[in-house]
């Protein structure tokens, strides 16, 4: 039996222009840009993240910017359809106000008695802000334009789409531990039985078809690992079900292993350590290109053909 995981380590997805892209989730939702790195499988691609104070896993939205030459994506059945993060309560009014104040077209409903603003950012990714009294794992950023005390503080959950909600369950609660919690009509939600960030999985199904990545799409979903014993755990648990998780891989942040489940949605499974305070300062988060060790050397080159992008971002 493979163990179970808190939750959520961070989402991945694929934007347009990269300034634009960094200007919504610092400016707009006050997320610190925490790291601006490069795809290591793509050195043409910036990786960006954004996070609490200091980039805590279960705080952390990252993008590969593709810049509004990149071919769109097709939202479809094995994707995520929306990433939700957690707010206070008390918060409620003023996200509302901040986001129709910004031009964000903003939708208000409740969901398993939970207050739910549903938006969706520039580049067509749909986001959730679920008003609910859970701990905050965050560390405030002193520098947001968001007040520390409406600050986003973590994630809430996914909901992931899928032809059949069947074998993607038997995944959730079969291999990470996730628990069957509620249904709301076509929906239904499962949570990590020993809770943490991000802690909440919801199954949608679906009859549009096979997603297509590219702009504006979720590529995949990370979720917690402890240390490189438990994704060994994972890794054997998948494969004793018939799929096909890829090596250990070093993301100089964490080790990544990654697996697609029957239903179509890439799951990644991303360890705690090192952190992103394993090449820069935490006063320098997200300050300068950072680059792996095994990519120094090509810096200049990399640099040159990386797209324009001039951070002149709040905070």
């Amino acid at each position: 039996m493979a163990p179970s995981t808190p939750g959520l380590h961070h989402v991945t997805a694929i934007a347009g222009e990269p300034e634009r892209n960094a200007e919504f989730y610092v400016d707009t939702l006050g997320l610190r840009f925490v790291k601006r790195t490069v795809n290591h499988d793509d050195t043409g691609t910036y990786h960006f993240y954004f996070g609490d104070g200091t980039g805590t896993p279960g705080t952390n939205v990252t993008f590969f910017p593709w810049t509004d030459r990149g071919r769109r994506g097709a939202f479809g059945a094995g994707q995520t359809k929306t990433t939700a993060y957690l707010i206070d309560p008390d918060s409620v009014d003023y996200w509302v106000d901040r986001l129709e104040s910004g031009g964000v077209d903003l939708e208000r409903t409740d969901r398993f008695d939970e207050t739910v603003l549903r938006f969706a950012d520039p580049d067509g990714i749909e986001l959730e802000l679920v008003a609910a009294d859970a701990e905050s794992v965050a560390t405030p950023w002193e520098g947001s334009p968001v007040p520390e005390d409406h600050q986003l503080r973590g994630f809430y959950g996914v909901t992931l789409a899928v032809g059949s909600i069947g074998p993607t369950e038997s995944v959730l609660t079969g291999v990470l531990g996730y628990e069957r919690e509620a249904t709301n009509g076509g929906r239904r939600r499962y949570r990590s039985s020993t809770g943490g960030p991000g802690s909440i999985v919801d199954l949608i199904e679906t009859d549009a078809g096979r997603g297509q990545t590219g702009v504006g799409t979720v590529h995949h979903v990370a979720f917690e690992a402890a240390d490189l014993e438990e994704q060994r755990e994972w890794r054997e648990a998948f494969a004793e079900r018939g799929l096909s998780p890829s090596e250990i891989i070093d993301r100089t942040y964490f080790q990544s292993v990654y697996v697609r489940e029957p239903g179509g949605v890439l799951f990644e499974f991303a360890t705690t350590d090192p952190g992103f305070t394993a090449d820069e300062d935490v006063d320098d988060l997200g300050s300068r290109l950072a680059l792996p060790e095994w990519l120094e050397d090509e810096r200049e080159e990399i640099e040159a053909a990386l797209p324009s992008f001039d951070p002149a971002l709040e905070g």
